[in-house]
């Protein structure tokens, strides 16, 4: 389908604005947003102001700010053009990713405008945000073993999980399991009420939660139930031989030496590991080391595992959560 905004070029009396035309007026209105929001958040972030005059919207601002948002806008157009709606997130990730780059053999991944790339889950289509996220996304399809490492917010496990996800209903894997060392639960574990499901349940709720996002609640309790998704402590893994399966652990910075090793050599034939965590999190003991750091160390030289760092520039919670992240990160060398 054809992009059907086009950049008129500004009259000499008018050199300070870009001009775009948008012949659906219907898509105009979904592409401004409610009281003009995704109008107001285009201006926010690249710092322009945008004018509404009939099906154009002008572009006022430094010229570099008004090339990004009009190519924001035609994007954001283009989109809606074939059927997706637009939220928050799609106008920040079209901001922050905007223009893609070239993905490579993707298995269950597709392409749309400009390279991007989207990931197929049974209630919603996935889409990075980040360069970082894309150049994971990818990893993940590509590798059958896969570290992603970086602060809190930048989508690490939530996009390990709708490619576990993408790859079970697509039939390349028959079971996902996703774990995390209950590190916070320790020895008090056995002082929480009901049995071991119930004591170690409130440690795996954000996989649950990813889960359920990509998934109908019913479908999960079933294929639960029918141990085709499993979620479980790496306690759990002891022993055990993970084949045709797609493996997340997440938190990784709070298993041991010995338990990382324990997990990666669960590794069976069909199967593919994902692993995240974030270094300036660790939870363990004083002098005990983090596995995650270990296996960073061990297995950079391996060709055919994957390592995708991300920064606070690749958080995609609220604005304040990356502030936050570099707050720490400078004060971090003076403590």
């Amino acid at each position: 389908m054809g992009i059907d905004a086009l950049s008129t070029p500004p009259r000499p009396e008018d050199s300070h604005e870009t001009l775009l035309e948008f012949p659906d007026n219907r898509l105009l209105i979904d592409l401004c947003g409610q009281f003009d929001r995704n109008l107001a958040q285009i201006e926010h972030q690249l710092d322009v102001q945008i004018l509404r005059r009939g099906n154009h919207l002008a572009i006022h601002g430094e010229p570099p700010a008004r090339d990004r948002a009009a190519s924001v806008l035609t994007a954001l157009y283009v989109r809606l053009e074939t059927g997706r709606a637009i939220e928050a997130g799609d106008i920040d990730g079209e901001i922050r990713l905007g223009g893609g780059d070239e993905a490579g053999d993707g298995g269950q991944m597709e392409l749309f405008q400009g390279g991007r790339v989207e990931i197929k889950t049974r209630k919603k289509l996935v889409e990075p945000r980040t360069a970082a996220q894309s150049a994971y996304v990818q990893e993940l399809f590509k590798h059958e073993l896969a570290f992603g490492i970086g602060p809190a917010g930048t989508g690490k496990t939530y996009l390990a999980v709708a490619v576990g996800v993408n790859m079970f209903i697509s039939g390349h894997v028959d079971r996902i399991i996703l774990s995390r060392p209950a590190v916070e639960a320790g020895e008090k574990l056995g002082y929480l009420p009901g049995d071991m499901k119930e004591k170690v349940d409130p440690y795996m709720q954000p996989l649950y939660d990813a889960l359920n996002d990509f998934l109908p609640a019913k479908q999960v309790t079933k294929l639960i139930e029918e141990k085709r998704i499993e979620i479980a402590p790496l306690a759990f893994m002891r022993g055990r031989t993970l084949s045709n399966a797609f493996v997340v652990l997440d938190e990784a910075q709070n298993a041991t030496t010995m338990q990382m090793k324990m997990f990666l050599t669960r590794l069976g034939e069909g199967s593919r590991m994902v692993v995240t965590g974030d270094r300036s999190q660790v939870d363990l003991p004083r002098g005990v080391n983090s596995g995650l750091r270990d296996a960073e160390a061990l297995l950079a030289g391996i060709g055919d595992i994957s390592f995708t760092y991300f920064t606070s520039k690749d958080v995609v919670r609220h604005p304040l959560v990356a502030k936050i992240i570099e707050a720490y990160d400078a004060a971090e060398p003076q403590r």
